[in-house]
């Protein structure tokens, strides 16, 4: 279980350390007004530090290569 932990967040912190966000697009009202609506598309971007993935990956190597072999 805890290699399999270790892999996941091997993976994870060398994804966040590739790619240190996205940005999406979402559709909003602007103006509702009866049977007057207007709405526009918005970018929102979601973003973390970069130091967070190293954080992952560096956990991640320490969790698998301090598990025990359970065969």
């Amino acid at each position: 279980m805890k290699k399999t932990v270790g892999l996941v967040l091997i993976i994870a912190g060398v994804v966040m350390l590739i790619w240190t966000g996205f940005t999406y697009t979402k559709k909003e009202k602007v103006i509702d007004a009866g049977p007057l609506q207007v709405s526009a598309d918005k970018q929102h971007t979601v973003a973390w530090p970069p130091y967070l993935g190293g954080i992952l990956l560096i956990g991640g190597i320490i969790i698998f290569a301090t598990s025990k072999n359970n065969r």
